[in-house]
């Protein structure tokens, strides 16, 4: 199994990212956010969390437009999986891989803290190793993690199992509670918490080792 972590200027969870993929049997290759092409045989993109470029114009907005995710919105249109962290979400809205929109926390705060969440949909390689209705508990780093949508898409998106992940107690004011979303065909997720960052006991918790060895065990029997 192959995975690719993009690194953008900025970027400062990159390497827990790699890592993560690495302990649960990928090989990772880490790209540049210049390069204009991704390796070979992937299985899986990576985009971190941090701030790329500064978070300049709009989070994740001058990052959408790099010439590596070009390659990487095309290997998603593929079928490829991507996974956005925190960041990376950012920069998959941006691109248009998935609705909607984040702003600036309710309160106005950078939040930096363990959260619950809920699992909403085991309809997607990343959570299906959870079930659906487990809570887990990951930390979340972030500003600009207030997620906003219509409410007739927030529908949609129940409707069709696109919700991956609820606050259990919504700590930035985002619509719904939504934590996380997936895309049409579930192989696309962005998410705000970093379950990268939950994956060794010494973390303080492993609720998000589950989601790269769901990845891997699909991946595996696919």
């Amino acid at each position: 199994m192959r995975a690719a972590v993009v690194t953008f200027p900025g970027s400062n969870c990159d390497r827990d990212l790699a890592v993560a993929f690495e302990q649960t049997g990928f090989e990772v290759t880490r790209v540049w956010h210049k390069d204009t092409s991704l390796p070979d045989n992937l299985d899986v993109i990576g985009l971190p969390g941090g701030f790329s470029f500064g978070d300049y114009l709009r989070c994740g907005a001058i990052a959408a437009n790099a010439p590596i995710c070009r390659e990487v919105k095309a290997f998603a249109e593929r079928g490829g999986h991507v996974l956005g962290v925190c960041n990376g979400f950012q920069i998959l809205l941006e691109t248009g891989l998935l609705p909607g929109a984040l702003m600036r926390n309710a309160n106005l705060h950078f939040i930096c803290k363990p959260i619950g969440l809920r699992v909403d949909s085991a309809e997607s390689p990343f959570t299906a190793a959870y079930g659906k209705g487990a809570e887990i508990t990951v930390p979340i780093a972030h500003h600009d993690g207030n997620y906003q949508i219509d409410d007739q898409t927030i529908a949609r998106l129940d409707g069709e199992g696109r919700v991956a992940f609820r606050y259990l107690d919504n700590p930035n004011g985002s619509a719904g509670d939504i934590a996380g979303v997936l895309s049409a065909n579930h192989r696309v997720l962005g998410m705000m918490p970093h379950p990268e960052r939950a994956i060794d006991p010494l973390h303080g918790g492993t609720d998000g080792r589950a989601m790269f060895s769901s990845l891997a065990e699909m991946l595996v029997s696919a």
